[in-house]
């Protein structure tokens, strides 16, 4: 029987570890509530029960062991935690859940564990998810890149169960950066659904969002194959036509100017900034995150992004 650790008891760390356990893998889960550690029932998925097979714990050092890691905490509090836990973690690998830009150092999952776990192998695991659809047993199907061909290649069949097939590549920079952009896009196309702009521009804002996240993610060194994939495309897909989206329901708020619960983690709001800081540092235009990050800030209305956008100069596609 397979072993595998998950750092990180909310919603994904806890449908990942229901879905493995289902699969027959042994899974201790890691919660940073200590409360968590006792319970059965998951409270950011409502019905789910843990199966037999997984392991709560809010000790740190039940995560020792040989197998892999599957780190599922938020993208902002990773370097953090990578530094409270890396006695246990460095020298594994270590599979980044996490979708998104750190704000103080601009950069993803893979660099934060490669800084603070030299000797760990990083990978990443991304796609067109919800938690809740993984919990379910629902078919799904995510990428799984890791740099390392063979590392990689180890934990695709590691991780894989009949109804959460993984796709593997060796590009971790486009993976890391089509998860983590498309969460800035699916803000605005809740913006736009929310202000009543309608299906069809939302429609024409996925289009040139996804050329802006290939204009920011090329240069950076990524492959234009893999933002036409899984963890770039047909999550972008999946984010801005859903409601199960937390990107895509905040920016529904923003678009019809209500509040939006604070409890609730939006990554693509700290990426929209730390994206557009990237991008003038390298001096590239992305309007439509420009926007984002602005009505992140509040520091301009829906109805002058929105105008902002639309007076821009007419130009070829």
């Amino acid at each position: 029987m397979s072993r595998i650790a998950i750092a990180g008891a909310g919603a994904f760390g806890a449908a990942l570890a229901v879905a493995l356990a289902r699969g027959g893998a042994e899974v201790r889960l890691w919660a940073r509530d200590p409360a968590l550690a006792g319970a059965r029932a998951v409270p950011r998925l409502p019905g789910v029960t843990l199966p037999a097979g997984v392991q709560v714990t809010a000790r740190l050092a039940d995560l020792d062991g040989a197998g892999p890691v599957l780190v599922a905490v938020p993208m902002q509090a990773l370097a953090p935690f990578l530094a409270q836990a890396r006695d246990v973690l460095d020298g594994r690998a270590l599979v980044a859940c996490s979708k998104g830009v750190d704000l103080t150092r601009l950069t993803g999952a893979s660099a934060l564990i490669a800084a603070a776990c030299p000797r760990a192998t990083p990978a990443l695991l991304t796609g067109p998810s919800f938690a809740a659809d993984i919990a379910q047993g629902l078919p799904t199907a995510l990428t799984l890149a890791c740099a390392d061909a063979a590392a990689g290649t180890a934990l695709q069949h590691l991780l894989a169960t009949p109804v959460l097939r993984l796709y593997r590549s060796t590009d971790v920079t486009g993976a890391e950066l089509g998860g983590a952009l498309k969460n800035v896009i699916a803000i605005a196309a809740g913006v736009v659904i929310g202000a009543g702009l309608g299906d069809s521009a939302r429609a024409a804002l996925m289009t040139r969002g996804y050329a802006e996240m290939l204009r920011l993610a090329l240069p950076l060194g990524a492959r234009a194959e893999t933002l036409a994939g899984l963890s770039g495309l047909g999550d972008l897909v999946l984010t801005c036509t859903s409601a199960q989206s937390r990107n895509f329901r905040f920016g529904q708020a923003l678009g019809r100017g209500e509040a939006f619960d604070p409890t609730v983690t939006v990554e693509g709001a700290a990426t929209a900034r730390a994206v557009a800081a990237l991008a003038a540092e390298r001096g590239l235009d992305l309007p439509i995150t420009r926007m984002v990050a602005a009505l992140v800030g509040q520091t301009i209305t829906v109805s002058a992004a929105v105008e902002a956008l639309l007076s821009r100069p007419l130009k070829e596609e």
